[in-house]
């Protein structure tokens, strides 16, 4: 009987079990990761990026927990010496309309207390020579990590403290006890010669990410979302160009669209990415460039509001799967910004799978969502900036399942 169960590798489930552990330094916290190490999913294929928030909405528990977060990731990298870098962001706007948004971006940027310059074209242009545009936002406080090695440096500091962490074990059942004293965890281990094994905790914490909606399912948890899958697709310049940016060059988005659009991100390495795109998935975890599941299909093929979605976006839909399928349209993207970029520039970068919460009526989740049973505790939706905000996150489940 363990007193805590945390089910997810990612960033989030570390960081839950790690600042619960600290919080409760005599209970018994397990964490469970079905992968052969941590960070395999969606905080291992994203872009890197410490974010600000300056998209969100003031007062929504995204921009509490992104503006908490950047002090908190930078705080932690210092103190375990991991490697970021607070090089800014810069929002471009490249026409008369863009430039518009940008004056609404700068003002929510200013309701969330976000340190935000207003540039303009020729000011741009110095900061940002092989930039073009007629004006731009600058974010200071924006900058690149690897969550990867973020996530790693958490789990030996939650195992330091006395935690347990367990890999390649993957949850297959979950049932609460009809007394509610405690849960029962079945997971499932393919290296072990019984591959099968039952667990119990006093309370259990789900960060599955991908498959937040099949957990909470487990335990017959009556919840009105499902996932589906986006994704986001990248490519990396040639080493001549990873000096060809100071900062990280971000669109204005398109308020009526869900994702940001292509931007170029200077990684934590010293290389340049351009991306991503969001093109629908068809398996959850499916990275490669064809990648079919019948199970996942079947799933979202059942679920009214995936249909809703199709319906609201498709004309978006059609135009990003095209540029992923055909490498000049994506080219386009970025040439917008950055016009000196040739096709040939556009080398092979691994995706990244963006876990989508999309209700019945069709609509996107766009802040946190959490579901609860009387021992349970799950993460239904951790929206990009999760990685950004994960500490903030952790902090405020263990003060919910704790009441505090």
């Amino acid at each position: 009987m363990y007193d805590y169960i945390i089910v997810g590798g990612g960033i989030v489930g570390v960081s839950t079990a790690w600042q619960l552990k600290q919080r409760q330094p005599d209970k018994s916290v397990l964490l469970l990761e079905k992968e052969d190490g941590y960070s395999k999913h969606q905080t291992g294929h994203n872009s890197g990026v410490i974010h600000a928030g300056i998209y969100y909405a003031p007062g929504s528990l995204k921009a509490d927990f992104c503006r908490r977060g950047v002090d908190a990731t930078i705080a932690f990298c210092e103190q375990y010496n991991i490697p970021y870098d607070q090089c800014g962001k810069l929002l471009v706007a490249t026409n008369e309309l863009e430039y518009q948004r940008m004056q609404a971006l700068y003002e929510r940027s200013e309701q969330n207390g976000l340190d935000v310059e207003w540039l303009s074209e020729e000011q741009l242009k110095q900061r940002e020579p092989n930039i073009t545009g007629i004006g731009g936002l600058l974010v200071k406080t924006t900058g690149i990590v690897n969550y990867q090695l973020v996530t790693e440096k958490m789990v030996e500091a939650f195992v330091a403290a006395g935690g347990e962490a367990r890999l390649q074990h993957e949850v297959i059942g979950l049932m609460e006890t009809p007394e509610q004293i405690d849960v029962m965890v079945k997971i499932r281990n393919q290296y072990a010669s019984s591959n099968e094994t039952q667990l119990s905790t006093r309370y259990l914490i789900t960060c599955s990410g991908l498959m937040a909606d099949r957990t909470t399912k487990m335990l017959g948890i009556d919840t009105d979302f499902q996932i589906i899958p986006f994704r986001g697709e990248y490519y990396q310049l040639p080493a001549k160009y990873n000096g060809i940016v100071n900062h990280l060059i971000y669109p204005i988005p398109d308020p009526d669209l869900p994702f940001l659009g292509v931007h170029l991100t200077r990684m934590i390495d010293g290389s340049v990415t351009v991306g991503p795109n969001a093109v629908q998935g068809w398996k959850r975890e499916g990275y490669g460039k064809i990648n079919i599941s019948l199970q996942d299909i079947w799933d979202m093929v059942r679920f009214p509001g995936f249909w809703k979605v199709l319906r609201d976006n498709w004309k978006t839909g059609l135009i990003e799967t095209k540029n992923s399928w055909y490498k000049p349209g994506y080219l386009r993207q970025v040439q917008k910004y950055c016009p000196q970029l040739k096709l040939e520039d556009l080398q092979p970068y691994p995706a990244g799978i963006r876990a989508q919460a999309v209700m019945k009526d069709g609509s996107l989740v766009h802040d946190f969502l959490f579901a609860e049973s009387a021992r349970s505790l799950h993460v239904c939706n951790a929206p990009s900036p999760a990685a950004t905000s994960a500490i903030p996150i952790g902090e405020y489940i263990c003060e919910r399942v704790l009441g505090e």
